[in-house]
């Protein structure tokens, strides 16, 4: 999981979970994406443009929409990399529920296998159950892969401990403000790979002023520093974008590469700022 320089040079480039699974390093996300021609027109723009890996979820509404899109793009189903996620509540109506929620999600994105199936938020109580029934479609074949959503290392022992199966991947928030480096180090001694989600910081870019000088010096957009900053630590990440150019503008990062003074700038701007809710806080 770590980074090798030079090692990330195109789109297709894909890290390999611990469970030997090839997962692609940059993924198209549609998280918010409601309208159903934006949707259909940013996931086949993002496929157009050489994204692999797509990732929704049940709660996001658009698993049937992602479905569509996929199949209409032409695109073989084995050459595409399909992310959905466990929603809440069916997590705490336990393992038989659990198993119920898959079978939806697959029904909708009209597929038969998910490459990569996610507890999509920790339920305190009721992670380990559901995480039984993870690895139960795992065993059967209807899921390639499986983790967890905004886990904390204790989140992840919970878990571990109970059923001796570490979560191939950890999907959290993480960008310039909330660089989460000791879930990184932990993450990284378990062999569990970390994807960040809002990594341009749902719409709070703008506010990062030492950004924009790294840019201008790489001739690149902020947004194309913080997602080359994301792969040279070895992370998957999920951009997102409805419109066109900003879906290619995501995608064009593999032509360079930050210095090792810009890579530690940006670890230096950690503020732990969430914009989104604190995993050990929740109440839905």
């Amino acid at each position: 999981m770590k980074y090798e320089k030079g090692s990330i040079r195109s789109i297709g480039d894909c890290t390999v979970l611990n469970n030997g699974v090839r997962m692609p390093r940059l993924g198209y996300g549609v998280w918010q994406v409601e309208n159903p021609k934006e949707l259909d027109a940013g996931v086949k723009a993002a496929i157009r443009h050489g994204y692999i890996s797509i990732d929704t979820a049940f709660i996001y509404g658009n698993e049937a929409g992602v479905g569509k899109a996929i199949r209409e793009s032409g695109t073989p189903r084995e050459n595409l990399f399909i992310t959905t996620k466990l929603w809440n509540d069916s997590q705490r109506k336990g393992y038989d529920a659990c198993l119920k929620a898959f079978g939806k999600s697959r029904k909708a994105l009209g597929i038969d296998v998910v490459d990569l199936y996610l507890i999509h938020w920790p339920q305190k109580g009721k992670m380990v159950e559901a995480w039984k029934a993870l690895i139960q479609l795992q065993r059967d074949g209807h899921a390639r892969a499986i983790g967890v959503c905004n886990c904390q290392p204790h989140h992840l022992e919970e878990i571990i401990q109970a059923t001796g199966v570490i979560p191939a991947v950890n999907q959290v928030e993480l960008h310039p403000w909330l660089s989460q480096k000791p879930l990184l180090a932990y993450c990284e001694k378990e062999g569990i790979q970390v994807e960040a989600y809002s990594p341009l910081m749902t719409g709070h870019l703008g506010e990062v002023a030492e950004l924009s000088p790294i840019a201008a010096r790489y001739g690149k957009t902020p947004a194309q520093i913080v997602l080359r900053w994301d792969l040279q630590n070895g992370l998957v990440v999920i951009p997102k974008s409805v419109h066109e150019a900003r879906i290619v503008e995501n995608c064009s990062i593999f032509d360079f590469e930050l210095a090792e003074a810009d890579m530690a700038a940006l670890d230096a701007l950690n503020r732990n700022r969430r914009f989104l809710p604190d995993p050990d806080t929740i109440d839905f």
